[in-house]
Formats: structure tokens, sequence, C-alpha cells
């Protein structure tokens, strides 16, 4: 029988004799979660530096970075507004209101071109006169005729007057004759005292009648010729009223500066008059503006109006010359706000722009850009707020 080879089996315990082994190190897998941790724990540590060391800066210096931003977004703040230019002084030529008479329209016979410098008392238009002039010539001849009538009729009260008198004279006389009879009634006759008697008593009411009438008579002559001269009077109103509408045909100018002429509405069209045109009476057709100064008229909706203030800078660009860049400032702000063509919840605002400087292009109903540099009032506000903030964060303030 074959017995099987025996197997050796080596001992956990080294011998005396012999050295010990060396140990084998770790497997790989074993040591990675273990740098990791560490890791981690590192990264954690130098966050919870980092983020005190944060907040020591922030509460040392809390307006350095709100100043650093201020000075990157400040110089980008200009708000564009539109407008229309505008003369600061400038009036406005209306067509005559005739007194007295019902026009339909008038007739331009001479126009001063638009553009042209003209002086006060410089002749600007003229309108058809003839029927004014002839209304003048006829009521002078009326009232000429009533003067003299007038003259005549006083005339003749004169003579009327200067007749009753004598009347009136001689019937005086007459009573005093009498009277001077009556007294003989012891000396004549009882008929020729009867007769006296009866003639001072003709005498007495014929006296009595003419002193009556004379009266009447001058009351009566007084307003037949108080009539006349009313009429006389009248007739010279109208006669000055024709004048002067017949002068209120030629309008002159009111102040120096340059005709500009305004697009109305005439036979049918919008444009400017003409010489041969006709204007109804009332109608604005025309100004003159004193160029030297201008300004521009813009509206402000609610949200940008509270950024604006008088006294800020700006430009002025217009639209019909592009080349062209004026500086100016914000002259006037309203105080109340214009209802919008949509809603009258959404408010506008009327700023006046003074405009410094002139150019001959640079003329009134001209369409405009008005750029406000509104960085000042800002970068203001916010050092307000910025102080108030230091204000509050001091020891003193018991925050």
């Amino acid at each position: 029988m074959n017995a099987s080879p025996a197997e050796m089996i080596r001992s956990a315990e080294p011998s005396v004799g012999e050295p010990e082994p060396l140990s084998t190190p770790p497997p790989e897998s074993e040591s990675r979660p273990k740098r990791w941790r560490r890791w981690v724990a590192m990264a954690a540590v130098v966050a919870v530096v980092a983020t005190i060391a944060l907040l020591a800066t922030r509460g040392r210096t809390p307006t350095l970075s709100k100043a650093v931003r201020q000075a990157t977004t400040i110089p980008t703040q200009v708000l564009r507004l539109k407008g229309t230019t505008e003369a600061v002084q400038s009036r406005a030529i209306l067509a005559p209101l005739l007194a007295g008479q019902q026009v339909p329209t008038l007739t331009i016979i001479h126009l001063t071109t638009a553009g042209t410098r003209v002086k006060q008392g410089d002749l600007l238009v003229e309108f058809d006169r003839q029927a004014q002039m002839r209304d003048f010539v006829d009521k002078q001849a009326e009232y000429a005729k009533l003067v003299d009538q007038v003259a005549e009729e006083q005339a003749k009260e004169n003579a009327a007057r200067a007749k009753d008198e004598t009347e009136l004279k001689a019937a005086e006389d007459t009573l005093r004759k009498t009277e001077l009879e009556i007294q003989k009634a012891e000396i004549v006759s009882r008929i020729d005292a009867e007769k006296n008697q009866e003639n001072l008593d003709e005498a007495k009411a014929t006296y009595e009648q003419l002193r009556e009438t004379f009266d009447l008579k001058r009351k009566a002559a007084q307003a037949a010729v108080r009539i006349l001269e009313i009429q006389r009077d009248r007739t010279q109103q109208t006669m000055l009223h024709a004048q002067a509408n017949a002068d209120l045909m030629q309008i002159r100018s009111p102040l120096n500066g340059v005709v500009v002429l305004n697009t109305i509405w005439k036979q049918g069209t919008m444009g400017e008059v003409q010489e041969g045109d006709q204007v109804r009476p009332g109608v604005p057709f025309m100004q003159v503006v004193n160029p030297a100064n201008m300004q521009v008229r813009v509206l402000a909706n609610q949200q940008d109006f509270p950024s604006l203030q008088v006294g800020q800078t700006a430009k002025v660009r217009l639209d019909a010359y592009p080349d062209l860049v004026f500086a100016a400032k914000l002259d006037q702000l309203a105080p109340i706000g214009e209802g919008g063509s949509f809603s009258n919840k959404l408010r506008s605002f009327v700023v006046i722009v003074a405009i410094e400087g002139n150019d001959p292009k640079l003329m009134p109903d001209l369409s405009a850009a008005v750029d406000v540099d509104v960085a000042k009032q800002s970068a203001g506000s916010n050092a307000g707020a910025n102080a108030g903030e230091r204000t509050a964060q001091s020891p003193g303030s018991g925050s």
C-alpha cells in the first residue's frame, strides 16, 4: 500500500534562528479614502477661515465696494428726452378782428417772406382794406352832412327863439300898458273902464300863453337838435371804427426778430400763407421770434421725472441738423403733470431746457433730442444714502 506524501505546514511563528519576514503594504483601495478625508477637512478649515476674514473686512469698510460699483455705473447715466424748439421771446401775429363788421375772410395783398429779419415797426403783412376805406369815406360824408344839419337846426332855433322873445316882450309891454289904462277907471266912462278891463284880461292871457309856449318851443327845439347830435356822434363812431379797421389791415412787427410762418388750414389744405390767400379773422398765421434766446420744450414721463432737477447740464441735438450740438441746462420743471392720451394714470411733466448759444439754423418748431446728464444727481443721492448708512453704523447711533 503506497502512502501519500506528507503535507508540510509552515509554522506561523518563525524559528529562533530565522529572520523576521517584512510586512506587506496595505492595498491601494484601503489608503485612498483616508487621503480624501484629509483634503476635505483641510478645505473646510480654509473655507471657515476665509469666511471669517471676509466678514471682518466687510464690517470695517462697508462702503468701499459700493463706491467702486457707483464709480463704474455713474458715467453711463444719461437720460434722453424728445421735444420741440421754441423761442424764449416771440409774438404771434393774428389776422385782425374787425370791430362792428362780420367779415368771413381777409385777403393778403402783401406778405413778408419767412426768415426775413425785421425791426420793431416794420410792415409784416397787409390785407385788402378797400371795403373798410369805402365805409370810412361814406361815414365821413354822412358825418359832415349831419354836422351841417345840426348847425342849421341850431341856427333855426336861435332865430325862432329871438322871434318868440320879441313876441313875449311885446305881450309884456302890452300888459303893462293895459295895467296903466285900468288905473284911469275913475276918470273915464264906465264903458271905457270895462273895455280897459277886457284889454287887461286879454293881455294877461296872451302873455301867459306866450310864456308857456316859449318854454315848450325851447324844449322841442333842443330835442330836435339833440336827435341830430346823436345821429352825428353815432356816425362819427362808425367812421372811426371804419378808420381803425382800415389801420388794422396793416400789421407791423412788435419786436426785433425773424419772421416765421405757421402751417394753417387754408382753402382745404394745410400749408403756409402766401400773397393772395384768404385768412379767417383771428387765425395765428405768423410769428416774430427772437433767435438770440432759444429753448426746448420736452415731456418727461412720471418714471424719468424724479431724476431731473433744475440746473442739470444737457446736450441738445437737432434731428434736422445732426451735426449741430448745443450745450444746455434744465431751466424749469412743471410742478403738476398732465394726463396722457391713453390713460390719465400715466402722467407727463413739461420740462423747459434753455439752450446756450445760437446758430442761424436754430429755428422754432424743430424736433430735438435732449441728453440730460443725471449722473451728478445720482452721485449726490448715493452719497447722501452712504452718509446715512455710516451714521446708522457708528457706535454712537445706538444700533
